[in-house]
């Protein structure tokens, strides 16, 4: 295992696992901290962990707990972590305070992408990143410059469908990052499965994806691999749909002057209650989707 700062804790089965090579999927905690209420954010995160040791991987959920990196948490640590009040929202630049205060909080992608470069972990699963947002070239999410720095294969099922996903696509293209498409030469849209954005690349099996990203890092690369899986069938929304509800939302965003971390929460709550919670549906499928994907990719990638 690598040399870790003091304050990191790594779970006794984590540890064994990155001292035996066995695969290790990644996964964050604002969804749980922030993303859904109780009891529904205790559940997505037992079943996200449960759908990664049935594709036969070890799930390493990261948040933070009084000032302790935690990667992988126990059942009980994650309950406490879903009930904290007003935990922080830990991206790049906010684990600093959050250590040094003693302070509780799920980590973003960004954040989950630099706790899992420092632990070894080379593969994390998670529903949408984060990008540039609509209207402001200079509003981009910390997501996109750690993707250019951290070399773990990112499962994902795009961009969230509230960013201006042209410019996300163009962002990752100027950094380095390579978007594979799993499965579809189309980017998805989060709760859509295409977005009309075509992809250069594909990949049909997590044996492909893991030579891929092999290769990718062998040739002295730094960056993620970003791999896109479009949403399951039954669940995906009309992209055409979809961005009703999201135009709705961003105007509301707007006219109350909501800006920074909070936007992207305001607006997937939004978009939720529009959409009557076909979206919400759509946003727990995929991240199972994900997860289960995720752990076919880390298998392939210790074989």
């Amino acid at each position: 295992m690598p040399q870790l700062p003091p304050f990191f804790e790594i779970a006794p089965e984590i540890g064994h696992a990155l001292e035996n090579y066995a695969p290790i999927v990644a996964l964050e905690t604002t969804v749980i901290t922030h993303g859904l209420p109780i009891p529904e954010n205790i559940t997505l995160a037992a079943n996200m962990e449960a759908e990664v040791r049935k594709t036969g991987a070890i799930p390493a959920t990261i948040g933070v707990l009084d000032g302790k990196v935690c990667v992988g948490m126990t059942a009980a640590q994650l309950e406490t972590l879903a009930r904290t009040s007003n935990p922080r929202k830990l991206s790049v630049r906010d684990f600093g305070m959050a250590l040094v205060a003693g302070e509780s909080g799920g980590t973003t992608v960004a954040g989950t992408l630099l706790v899992a470069e420092h632990a070894g972990i080379r593969v994390f699963a998670t529903g949408g990143i984060g990008g540039v947002h609509r209207g402001s070239g200079f509003d981009i999410s910390a997501d996109l410059p750690q993707l250019a720095s951290s070399p773990v294969v990112v499962v994902c099922a795009g961009a969230k469908a509230i960013l201006d996903l042209p410019a996300t696509l163009e962002y990752l293209e100027t950094v380095g990052v390579p978007v594979v498409g799993y499965g579809t030469d189309e980017f998805p849209a989060f709760y859509a499965r295409s977005s009309g954005l075509p992809l250069t690349m594909c990949a049909d099996t997590p044996q492909e994806v893991a030579r891929i990203a092999k290769a990718h890092w062998a040739m002295g690369n730094r960056s993620a691999l970003l791999l896109t899986v479009p949403a399951p069938t039954e669940s995906a929304l009309p992209y055409a749909e979809i961005q009703v509800a999201i135009d709705q939302a961003l105007a509301e965003a707007e006219a109350k002057h909501i800006q920074g971390q909070a936007v992207t929460p305001f607006l997937l709550q939004r978009v939720s209650e529009i959409s009557g919670g076909e979206s919400l549906q759509a946003n727990l499928a995929l991240l199972l989707n994900n997860a289960h994907v995720a752990a076919q990719v880390a298998k392939a990638l210790t074989e």
